[in-house]
């Protein structure tokens, strides 16, 4: 799909997601933008950089053959553009309230001989009754072309009520070629599918969340402060340095950004040779 997206593109997308609680968006990102995070994913693996999940999860629903690698915003600047395709802000825009934030961005390698991961919604531990608004947002894309077993749906499930829990042969697996989204709201059940083959099987997941809300991840000391100059404004926006509507998240009246300026202005300064 075209970065460049008609109105009535953006609609059938939010259609098709207010019908089924998801939609796939065929070629959302270049080989080349697939490559350079493939090839950076790599690099990190096995490294310390890679984080206490990077060798393998810590629990059955990370996935004990599964390794992840969080914090990708502050470790290559290559991460910052699948945060931002205007097809799934436009979808957020939708879905979501104004000033919506960045709820998690790392990626997920499933590797072989990993069960599948148990049938969720995003949305689980928010104390709400079912069915109501989602309160987040996210989507994966693959580097290669995934067919079953990758990531399955459970279709029109986030219109069910609280009590409703989906059996696994429910449960649909989505195909789509390689950079390819999977967008969903979250309410919608979901989960990842076992990997039988014996390679592993990598994905990137981005989330977003209410503006309201405390982000899975915590932007704010996940991406050091001396690189936020080099991410993209609105990016930054979505990490939590904006306050929100009305006055959600405000340092001593300002933004946290304008905060984390000064603080690091009086660091540098006291740090000069």
């Amino acid at each position: 799909m075209a970065q460049t997206l008609e109105a009535r593109d953006i609609q059938k997308l939010i259609d098709q997601v207010t019908r089924d609680g998801y939609v796939v968006i065929p070629h959302a990102f270049s080989a080349s933008q697939v490559s350079q995070a493939k090839a950076e994913l790599g690099r990190l693996s096995g490294t310390a950089e890679a984080g206490p999940a990077g060798q393998a999860g810590r629990n059955a629903f990370e996935g004990l053959r599964t390794q992840r690698i969080y914090a990708l915003l502050n470790k290559a600047r290559c991460f910052d553009q699948f945060a931002l395709h205007p097809a799934v802000l436009a979808l957020n825009d939708h879905f979501l309230d104004e000033g919506y934030l960045l709820n998690a961005l790392h990626s997920v390698n499933i590797g072989p001989g990993e069960a599948a991961q148990r049938l969720h919604h995003d949305d689980q531990y928010v104390t709400v009754p079912r069915p109501h608004r989602p309160f987040g947002a996210p989507w994966t894309t693959t580097p290669r072309p995934t067919a079953a077993p990758g990531a399955s749906v459970v279709p029109r499930s986030h219109t069910w009520a609280g009590d409703r829990v989906p059996a696994r042969s429910e449960a649909v697996a989505v195909a789509m070629p390689a950079g390819s989204i999977v967008y969903f709201v979250g309410t919608l059940w979901h989960g990842g599918g076992r990997n039988a083959s014996g390679a592993g099987r990598l994905a990137l997941t981005v989330q977003y969340c209410q503006p309201w809300m405390r982000p899975l991840e915590n932007q704010l000391l996940a991406v050091d402060w001396d690189k936020l100059d080099d991410v993209p404004p609105r990016l930054v926006g979505m990490m939590g340095y904006k306050v929100g509507a009305p006055f959600i998240g405000y340092v001593d009246g300002r933004s946290p950004r304008t905060r984390v300026t000064e603080l690091l202005r009086r660091w540098r300064g006291r740090n000069k040779l």
